[in-house]
């Protein structure tokens, strides 16, 4: 059995961690497909045995089980992660950030029944991706499974052309099929372009960007009420210069 992990804020909650699926093409693929509500199309189109991709779909949805999260680990001794929790009538897909000297957690967005987003701008997607934290024991390092777990929270104006051709790099190299990976990459990404998408700015009181959208819990700071020093070292791993 997978090791228990204790996260603040979730220790009524019984989770195990998730990393070592992240070894299997299917769990992307059913990772980015339930987040974009697609979660029943063919995934032999996308280089995935139907078997597999219907085992996965039921081991994220088991409500008998334990959640499972995945864990990212990046600067300064923060972790973004993933938790998939479910029960008897809904399932939910959770991304959030922690540190352990907060006593609190930094939500991103929720996929769910009541979900919520987005909860990162590209550059920020990004950094992370490439961040990564060398005394952290545990959590994903791989740069393409990095960008692809947090992928489903990004919403920005500002997110470049080339976003679709990253996006479609990192598919491949998680396993799924580059005939395919391009299509699967501007969905992802978001084709109703920058006019529909929220913008970031960062306001007077805080060093960590707000979004615009009245969906997004970083409609306020992210971990608001943490302390003035651990605000400008949130907002500068986010941005990847430490």
């Amino acid at each position: 059995m997978t090791a228990a992990v204790h996260i603040p804020e979730y220790e009524d909650e019984e989770l195990r961690a998730g990393e070592e699926l992240a070894r299997e093409p299917a769990f992307w693929l059913a990772h980015l497909l339930l987040t974009l509500g697609h979660g029943d199309e063919e995934p032999e189109a996308y280089g995935v045995a139907e078997e597999a991709y219907d085992a996965m779909l039921e081991r994220l949805g088991d409500a008998e089980s334990p959640g499972l999260v995945l864990r990212m680990p990046f600067g300064r001794g923060h972790t973004a992660c993933v938790a998939y929790q479910n029960f008897e009538d809904e399932n939910v897909i959770d991304f959030f950030v922690h540190h352990p000297d907060w006593g609190r957690l930094g939500f991103l967005g929720q996929h769910g029944p009541h979900g919520s987003g987005p909860g990162l701008a590209w550059r920020e997607l990004t950094a992370l991706a490439r961040s990564t934290d060398d005394d952290a024991p545990e959590g994903l390092g791989d740069e393409a499974r990095r960008l692809l777990l947090l992928l489903p929270v990004l919403g920005d104006a500002d997110t470049p052309p080339e976003a679709q051709q990253t996006v479609a790099e990192a598919l491949v190299a998680v396993g799924l099929r580059a005939e395919t990976a391009r299509e699967l990459a501007a969905r992802l990404v978001d084709e109703t372009g920058p006019a529909h998408q929220p913008r970031w700015s960062v306001a007077v009181d805080s060093p960590i960007p707000v979004c615009s959208s009245d969906h997004s819990p970083r409609r306020i700071p992210l971990a608001l009420g943490i302390t003035e020093e651990q605000a400008h070292v949130l907002a500068e791993a986010l941005s990847g210069s430490r």
